[in-house]
Order: C-alpha cells, then sequence, then structure tokens
C-alpha cells in the first residue's frame, strides 16, 4: 500500500462521482438530456451565442442546485489531508459545484470553471453569482452593464491554469484520482502523465475505468467510504 507522510507532496484529482455522493446529477444523467435538448446544446461557446437565455437557465437551475448540496465525507476527508499536508497538498477538480471549498479545502484549482461565478463578456470581470441580479434572462455585469456568462469551461475551450496543473504533475511524489473513470481529457491524461515523471498513482472509484495500466493502486467503492479510511490510514501510520 502506498504510504505518504507530511512531507510527501500529493495531488488529487477529483470528478463528478464525488459530487453525485452528495446528491447531484452527473453531466450525462437523464440520458444526457436537459428539457428535451441534449446537454452539449448548453454547455458550447456556439450554443450560447445561438441562445444565451436557455445557457442560463440550465446554470441558474445547476447553481442552485449545487447551492442545496453539502459536502459528504470524501470531500471532509480531502480537507483534512490539505489540513496535514499544508503547502504539500493540491486538489484539481473538474467539478463545477464548489463542494470541496466549501468542506474546507483551499488549495483548490477549478480546472473546469464555478457554477459560483459569472463572466463579464466585456470586461472580463468576474462576479459571485449571488451577489448579481439573475432574475433577467441574460444577467448584466454589475461593474460594466454588459452580458455575463456563466464561469464555465465549455466544450472546446481550454481549461483552466494548465500550466500551474503541468507544474504540479511534474513535481509530485503522489497523484491520487477521486471519482472519475479517467476517458476525458485533458484531465484524463494527468494520471498518466504523473506516473511517466515518476509518481506512485492511486485511484478510488466505483469503476476502473481507462485508468489501470498507469494506477499502482486501485481502490473500489464509493469516495465517502473509502476516502476517510485511507486518510486515516496515512496519518496513523
Amino acid at each position: 500500500m502506498i504510504k505518504i507522510n507530511e512531507n510527501t507532496k500529493l495531488v488529487v484529482l477529483t470528478g463528478a462521482g464525488i459530487s453525485a455522493e452528495s446528491g447531484l446529477k452527473t453531466f450525462r444523467d437523464s440520458d444526457g438530456l436537459w428539457e428535451n435538448y441534449p446537454v452539449t446544446d448548453v454547455a458550447t461557446p456556439e450554443a450560447y451565442q445561438r441562445n444565451p437565455a436557455m445557457v442560463w437557465r440550465f446554470y441558474k437551475e445547476r447553481w442552485k442546485q449545487a447551492r442545496q448540496a453539502h459536502p459528504n465525507p470524501g470531500h471532509e476527508a480531502l480537507a483534512r489531508l490539505e489540513t496535514w499536508l499544508g503547502q504539500n497538498f493540491s486538489l484539481i477538480t473538474q467539478n463545477v459545484d464548489g463542494l470541496h471549498t466549501r468542506a474546507g479545502n483551499s488549495r483548490v484549482i477549478e480546472m473546469h470553471g464555478s457554477l459560483e461565478n459569472a463572466l463579464c463578456l466585456s470586461c472580463n470581470s468576474r462576479s459571485p453569482m449571488d451577489s448579481i441580479n439573475l432574475d433577467p434572462d441574460i444577467p448584466a455585469c454589475p461593474k460594466c452593464g454588459a452580458s455575463l456568462r456563466p464561469d464555465i469551461v465549455w466544450f472546446g475551450e481550454m481549461p483552466y491554469r494548465m500550466q500551474e496543473i503541468d507544474a504540479l504533475l511534474q513535481a509530485c511524489d503522489v497523484f491520487m484520482v477521486v471519482g472519475t473513470s479517467g476517458v476525458v481529457y485533458p484531465a484524463a491524461g494527468f494520471v498518466m502523465t504523473a506516473s511517466y515523471l515518476g509518481a506512485k498513482t492511486l485511484a478510488v472509484n466505483l469503476e476502473a475505468g481507462e485508468m489501470p495500466h498507469f494506477v499502482d493502486e486501485f481502490h473500489q467503492g464509493k469516495a465517502g467510504e473509502v476516502l476517510p479510511r485511507i486518510v486515516e490510514n496515512w496519518m496513523e501510520a
């Protein structure tokens, strides 16, 4: 079993599985449909250009759902890891629900953006969702009055903070994947990169997915059940 201590540089990647345990639907639930539209129709820049009101309706609803969800024991275990490891801990998430921050993590890279923010198409400023007027079909920037868009990385757009992520992959001693099958790029390549660069790798997921060739240690099960045991074993070793 992989062991770590306070000096281990640990990078964690989380995906939709850990949020699903808090009751949030994954992006492709309900046969990939939302109001009879393919979900991809509300997750591209082209979709926003065609029908920004529909796109906003989708993300307003997702934001409300995320606000009603609560961090689960998997999130809380990762918060304990950060408290223990300090600056040697980094968390990359594909999720946009803000649950890691609400659980107590601060060293979080939200590579696909966040439901908690809106982005101005004119002045590029970010505004917290709870600080803007969401009544209009297309909310306006409180700073310049221009149209806002959800601060979400859509299909065809570059994930946030990729250079920072690459530096973390190159420097980490252990790379852990939680709640993702490892099939969507670029995140799917992180475990492979970390492994090639010499890091020990482990995964926690309901299914092994496409990662077995690059994972040294696989734990099958729910993050909320498996992660607390792993963290407890590490901290007591």
